[in-house]
């Protein structure tokens, strides 16, 4: 009977300073643009006219977002400005790192303040970790946007009345039969992965309703062993 969390809701007020929403946005900026520069220096591309890539960018934190233009990266400064609602840019801030995509902590200065943070890909942003903030950081292109917001929000699946194979395995034993009133730390099944032996056991109490999986079966990964009224 697995449990789905949804991941935390990052808000404005969970930003302590001002500027934290400013800095997580522009570096994650110039991270995206500089994997794009990183891809333009690799060997042996197609002769042709050279890619331009597009300097603004939609960055999405939480439930918020923004627009920005980012310019430089053949060396290690880059400037980043912020456009409101009316499409007005502000003044450049000046960002300064000589941090290479794959390094694990982006280093560098903000307008002149000294600033760290963690960096780990993921698809169309970065999962970033400042100050004390851990926040994905989706950046997109405004056309990549565009797209975005086209594609439905896929809801996940209530599992929580379902007992799941966690790994590809072989059940081994089952302890439970349909109609059966089970409770909350019981044993449930066996399931033999790697060599080893893996109890799986009732997070609450509950009445077996079907019964999806035997002894002997193999299952991969998710594959439903039992379902609770």
């Amino acid at each position: 009977m697995a449990e789905h969390t949804k991941p935390p809701k990052i808000r404005r007020k969970d930003l302590r300073q001002p500027d934290e929403f400013e800095t997580l946005a522009a570096v994650a900026t110039v991270i995206d643009h500089s994997a794009n520069v990183r891809r333009r220096s690799i060997t042996q591309q197609m002769e042709g006219e050279r890619v331009r890539f597009a300097q603004r960018r939609l960055v999405a934190i939480g439930n918020f977002a923004c627009q920005l233009e980012v310019d430089g990266g053949e060396g290690t400064t880059f400037a980043v400005r912020f456009i409101d609602r009316k499409g007005t840019a502000r003044a450049p801030l000046e960002i300064v790192s000589a941090w290479w995509p794959g390094d694990p902590v982006w280093s560098g200065r903000v307008g002149g303040r000294d600033v760290s943070i963690q960096v780990r890909p993921m698809l169309n942003g970065y999962d970033l970790a400042y100050r004390g903030i851990h926040a994905p950081v989706r950046v997109f292109t405004e056309r990549e946007a565009e797209l975005a917001a086209l594609m439905p929000a896929k809801a996940l699946a209530d599992t929580s009345k379902l007992l799941l194979c966690p790994m590809p395995g072989l059940v081994k034993a089952l302890f439970a039969t349909e109609g059966q009133e089970v409770k909350a730390g019981d044993a449930l099944a066996v399931v033999e992965a790697m060599k080893m032996e893996n109890i799986l056991r009732a997070e609450r109490d509950g009445i077996v309703k079907t019964v999806r999986a035997k002894p002997g079966d193999s299952l991969a990964v998710d594959a439903v062993i039992l379902e609770f009224a």
